[in-house]
C-alpha cells in the first residue's frame, strides 16, 4: 500500500490534538495493537463513516499531543492489517500527516466512508460506531438489524405464520388483480412473485395485499399522526391537540389517507401573514414523497409504526430503521437504494402509484418547497430512526425576511422572527433589530418595550 505523505502548518496541528472523539471521529496513539484499531474502522464503515487519527496521545488534564511515527514504515504493521481487512479504494483512504517539526513523527489519517457491505475487525467480529464506542454486533438481533441496514437482507421476505387468505382472497387482492392482471388467479401470482413460500405469506404480501396487515404485524405496519401546539423542539402530551391518529390498512391505503389527513390538519395551522392569520401552506407534493418514501423504504423487523408529527412550525416524519447500504444524509438524494425492493417494485403497479417516478421522490419533494420558497426539508437519523423535517421556513436572510414581513404588517416581534427563520436564539435577533436599526431600516414601535417590544419599518420619528 503506497500512502502519501502531506506536510501540514502548525496550525493544522493545533487543529487535529483539539478535536473531541465522537460519533464520526476517534484518536489513537502509535502503539495501540492493529486489532484494536480494525475495531475502530470496522465501527465507522459499518455506521456512518468517520476519521481516525493515529499518533495522538490523549490526555484529559493536560491536553492531547502529537506524537507520531518516526518514519512510514513504522506504520507498516497497521497498514497491513488494514490492507487486508479494508483494502484502498473508494470507501477507505490512508495518508500521513508530517508534523512541522520532524521529531514529532507523522500521524497517520484514516478516512473511512459508511460501506455497502457489513465490515469485520480482525477477530471476525463487524463493530458499529455508537457515540465515541465502537461496540460489537455478536448477538442475534444486532446482527440481523446490522444486514438489514447495509440492506443485505431485508425483512420484507420474512415469513408470517399468517393464513393465506389474508393475501390471496382480500378485497385488496381481487381489486389489485382485476385491474392489473385480470387474465390471472391470486394464489398462483402470489406464487410467482415470491410471495408465497412454503403456503406461508411474506412481510410484503401481507403488507401489500392484506387488507388489514396490522393484525398478523402488529406495532409495525401503521402510520400515527398527531398535532402539537407547539412551536418547542419536541412534542408533549399537554400540546396535544387530540388523541393521535392511527392510520391503517394496505400500504397503499395508508399513504392516501394519511397524506391527505395530514394536508387537512396543516390547514388548520395558522400564521400571521400580510392579511392577518392566514394557514400555512406546504406543497402537498413535498407531504406525499415524503410520508411514501417514510413508507416504502422503512425497517419493516423493527417494531414500530411511521410518525407523523404536525407542529405549528413544521411536520415531522419519521421512519424506523437507519439509511440502508451506503446512503447517508450527504448523498441521499442522489444515490438510490431499496430496502424493500419487493414493496417498491409491486406498489408501483398499482393504479395511480403512490411511487410514480421511482427513485426520484425525494427530489421531487425538495423541487416543491423551492417553488413556494420554502426552506429545503432537513433529514437526520436518531439511533434507529430517520427523521424528516420540513419546515415553514422562508428562503432569505433573516434581514431580508423581516423586511418581507413588514412590507405587509406594520410591526415584527422577537417570536415572530424566530419562527419565521427558525433561530433559536432571542439574543440573535436583537442583534438584527439593532443592525437593521443602524442601517435605518426599521425601529421600535412607540409605546412597547420588554416582553411586548415591536419594532417597525424605519419613519425618523422616534429620533
Amino acid at each position: 500500500m503506497t500512502v502519501p505523505v502531506l506536510n501540514v502548518t502548525n496550525e493544522d496541528v493545533q487543529r487535529t490534538v483539539t478535536l473531541e472523539e465522537g460519533h464520526f471521529l476517534d484518536l489513537k496513539a502509535i502503539n495501540i495493537s492493529p486489532a484494536k484499531l480494525s475495531k475502530a474502522i470496522s465501527a465507522f464503515a459499518n455506521a456512518d463513516g468517520g476519521e481516525l487519527f493515529i499518533g495522538v496521545d490523549e490526555d484529559k488534564e493536560t491536553g492531547n499531543t502529537w506524537r507520531g511515527f518516526k518514519v512510514p514504515e513504522n506504520a507498516n504493521g497497521h497498514l497491513q492489517i488494514f490492507e487486508e481487512l479494508f483494502p484502498l479504494g473508494g470507501e477507505f483512504s490512508y495518508e500521513f500527516l508530517r508534523h512541522p517539526d520532524p521529531a514529532k513523527g507523522l500521524v497517520l489519517h484514516v478516512t473511512v466512508q459508511k460501506t455497502r457491505e457489513v465490515k469485520k475487525a480482525s477477530d471476525g467480529t463487524p463493530y458499529i460506531r455508537r457515540g465515541a464506542q465502537s461496540l460489537p454486533a455478536r448477538t442475534t438481533e444486532s446482527l440481523d438489524r446490522l444486514y438489514r441496514n447495509k440492506g443485505i437482507t431485508s425483512f420484507e421476505t420474512e415469513l408470517v405464520n399468517a393464513p393465506l387468505s389474508l393475501v390471496s382472497n382480500s378485497e385488496t387482492i381481487i381489486s389489485f388483480m382485476l385491474a392489473v392482471v385480470p387474465v390471472a388467479e391470486p394464489l398462483p401470482w402470489l406464487e410467482k412473485q415470491l410471495l408465497v413460500r412454503d403456503s406461508r405469506p411474506t412481510v410484503a404480501a401481507l403488507l401489500l395485499f392484506s387488507d388489514e396487515p396490522q393484525i398478523p404485524l402488529p406495532k409495525r405496519s401503521a402510520i400515527k399522526i398527531y398535532r402539537y401546539k407547539t412551536t418547542d423542539p419536541e412534542g408533549a402530551r399537554e400540546n396535544l391537540a387530540f388523541n393521535p391518529i392511527t392510520i391503517e390498512g394496505c400500504l397503499y391505503d395508508q399513504i392516501k389517507q394519511s397524506v391527505t389527513k395530514t394536508a387537512e390538519l396543516i390547514q388548520e395551522v395558522k400564521v400571521l401573514g400580510a392579511d392577518g392569520l392566514e394557514p400555512i401552506q406546504y406543497p402537498f407534493e413535498t407531504l406525499h414523497e415524503i410520508i411514501t418514501n417514510a413508507v416504502l423504504h422503512r425497517d419493516y423487523g423493527i417494531a414500530d409504526d411511521v410518525h407523523v408529527r404536525i407542529f405549528d412550525n413544521r411536520v415531522e416524519v419519521e421512519s424506523p430503521g437507519r439509511l440502508p447500504a451506503h446512503v447517508n444524509e450527504r448523498n441521499i438524494l442522489n444515490e438510490r437504494f431499496a430496502r424493500n425492493g419487493t414493496i417498491v417494485r409491486l406498489i408501483n403497479k398499482f393504479p395511480d402509484p403512490p411511487n410514480k417516478d421511482v427513485g426520484e421522490g425525494l427530489n421531487t419533494a425538495f423541487a416543491a418547497m423551492k417553488k413556494l420558497k420554502l426552506r429545503d426539508p432537513v433529514i437526520r437519523q436518531t439511533e434507529n430512526s430517520v427523521v424528516v423535517d420540513i419546515r415553514h421556513q422562508k428562503l432569505g436572510t433573516p434581514e431580508e425576511i423581516i423586511m418581507e414581513h413588514l412590507a405587509g404588517n406594520s410591526e415584527i416581534t422577537n417570536k415572530q422572527v424566530r419562527e419565521l427563520t427558525g433561530i433559536g436564539s432571542e439574543n440573535k435577533v436583537k442583534s438584527i433589530f439593532y443592525n437593521l436599526a443602524k442601517a435605518h431600516q426599521i425601529e421600535r414601535v412607540p409605546g412597547k418595550g420588554g416582553g411586548s417590544a415591536a419594532w417597525r419599518k424605519y419613519t425618523g420619528e422616534t429620533e
